[in-house]
């Protein structure tokens, strides 16, 4: 036989050389029922739908204050469970909300919850068979201890039906795009005299771009991860800035006309063209730092080897040692001094907050008076940049250039 997913099937007979079409038919007018029927067939052949799977109960119904039973409960190869709601010839508008359920609940059994499901069900289809010895043979394990079996969020749901709903399709699809993998099985009947013949088929989704959905929903969820974890971060940031001002500005008021911000980093102009004064944040440090772009490398390079000249006693002003960093090529030199620190750790802020006010009170007294003098003796840059928004760009105060 030959046949496609929504197209027509053939039964080939080789003494004519010639294919007769079959023809499809509808599940209650053959006269099959849900349960007896297509739920035993998959229960004895579950490969029927594309893998290995244990059959580990039917009819479950092991839910705490609830009454409902869910189809087949399987294991799958990685010992995930695998939830299994068939319908006949139509999905209905409430099986993904239904098959959610039951991977919710499904979602707190543990190794030996699934043992004792599944000893259950072979005590009564097959008495004297060890469940523990069946989950190791199948799962390629010596010892029931080594077994992992539902492990975090691993679920999985497979819907069986002759039709789906577009409602149901189209949730399936959402679904998806958040990890949770959920299969849709279109099963068909045929017939043709009295031979009956049945088709299963993966719709959704469809066994070629299985493997490149789940890589878009990996990805989708991972964008959507960073971007709250973004959020979290900006909140953060901007809590740490509106602490910092406040003492800043009742040490000084260099910054008391600049507002929090959601960077990791806040400045102010230091008098002079191109220089920022910047506080900066990271994992890995809190700094201050004198910033220098003056719109072309070679006059930042020349304001910077002026300072270097005066390091020792800049340093001595400075009362602390400072990191020079020239940075040939790049479009900004800086100079800063900085301590191990990790913005996202509270407890160490009062200490950050300190030591960056205090520094930053040190850094305008020690360069202010330095930068307008040196970047006198400058000439003006080749093109005409707005310094200013310049330091903004992509090796910008926060960057580890």
């Amino acid at each position: 036989m030959v046949g496609t997913k929504e197209g027509p099937l053939f039964k080939i007979e080789r003494s004519e050389n010639r294919i007769e079409r079959l023809v499809p038919r509808s599940f209650s007018e053959l006269g099959f029922r849900e349960r007896a029927h297509l739920q035993e067939w998959l229960a004895n052949k579950p490969d029927a739908l594309g893998e290995e799977l244990l059959v580990i109960q039917k009819e479950f119904a092991g839910f705490s204050d609830t009454s409902e039973r869910l189809d087949l409960l399987a294991v799958d190869k990685q010992g995930s469970l695998v939830i299994i709601e068939n319908k006949l010839d139509d999905t209905g508008r409430d099986v993904t909300w239904q098959a959610l359920k039951y991977a919710s609940y499904c979602a707190r059994l543990t190794r030996d919850d699934i043992r004792d499901v599944f000893q259950s069900y072979l005590d009564r289809y097959s008495p004297g068979t060890k469940a523990e010895e069946l989950l190791c043979t199948f799962l390629d394990e010596e010892e029931y201890q080594e077994i992992v079996l539902n492990k975090g969020v691993t679920q999985r749901i497979m819907l069986v039906a002759a039709n789906f709903r577009k409602e149901v399709t189209s949730t399936v699809l959402w679904l998806s795009s958040f990890k949770l993998r959920v299969q849709c099985f279109k099963v068909t009947p045929f017939s043709q005299g009295e031979e009956l013949f049945l088709t299963i088929d993966q719709i959704i989704p469809t066994k070629d771009a299985e493997d490149f959905m789940i890589g878009l929903a990996v990805k989708a969820q991972n964008e959507v991860e960073d971007v709250e974890a973004e959020k979290a971060r900006h909140a953060l940031r901007r809590e740490f800035w509106t602490i910092l001002l406040s003492n800043m500005n009742a040490k000084s008021v260099l910054f008391r006309s600049i507002s929090p911000v959601t960077k990791n980093w806040l400045g102010i102009g230091a008098g002079s063209r191109g220089i920022i004064f910047n506080f900066v944040v990271t994992k890995q440090v809190a700094r201050v730092e004198v910033y220098i772009d003056l719109g072309h490398g070679g006059l930042n390079e020349q304001l910077f080897d002026a300072l270097k000249l005066e390091a020792r006693a800049i340093e001595e002003d400075f009362e602390e040692d400072l990191i020079w960093e020239r940075l040939p090529g790049r479009r900004a030199c800086r100079i800063k001094a900085e301590r191990s620190a990790n913005i996202f750790d509270r407890e160490q802020w009062p200490m950050m907050i300190e030591y960056m006010t205090n520094a930053m009170i040190r850094l305008d007294r020690t360069f202010r008076n330095r930068l307008s003098a040196e970047g006198a003796k400058l000439p003006n840059p080749p093109a005409s940049v707005d310094a200013d928004v310049a330091h903004l760009g992509s090796s910008g105060p926060g960057s580890e250039v």
